[in-house]
């Protein structure tokens, strides 16, 4: 039986409009510092999420451990305004390829999940504090 997960995580807007990054530019950022594809990973209680654009989604699960999700359909617009995603897993207790992020709303899409990698998150905030300390930019956190 299918095990619904409500993972109902709250996204936190901190960075403003002007001067982020755009979903092109956050997407090759978090590229650069993810690795090679898993299978599956251990899945409890997530700290968090980030929307990098309609089809990426990082999950964050501890302070040093997070995953870049690449779906299989555009899950994420914000058309519907929704903060929140749910998780479906066919075990419970992991995450892996072909399980399901649900986006809330009154037209409740889901996305396979295609690609699970895992990121390099030390690396990637090294990277993100040099781009806010470059004159003109600043980079969205984690």
């Amino acid at each position: 039986m299918k095990a619904i997960i409500a993972a109902a995580i709250a996204l936190g807007l901190t960075a403003c409009a002007t001067g982020r990054l755009s979903d092109t530019e956050r997407l090759a950022l978090y590229q650069q510092h993810a690795g090679a594809p898993v299978n599956q990973i251990r899945y409890l209680d997530p700290m968090g999420w980030d929307r990098i654009d309609d089809q990426h989604v990082v999950l964050q699960m501890r302070p040093n451990e997070s995953w870049l999700l690449r779906l299989s359909g555009p899950c994420l617009q914000w058309t519907s305004g929704s903060p929140f995603i749910g998780l479906s897993s066919f075990s419970g207790m992991t995450l892996s390829r072909f399980d399901k992020v649900v986006a809330p709303g009154s037209s409740q899409l889901s996305c396979l999940i295609q690609e699970i990698r895992p990121l390099d998150v030390k690396a990637l905030r090294a990277a993100e504090k040099s781009l806010r300390e470059k004159p003109g930019t600043q980079a969205s956190g984690m």
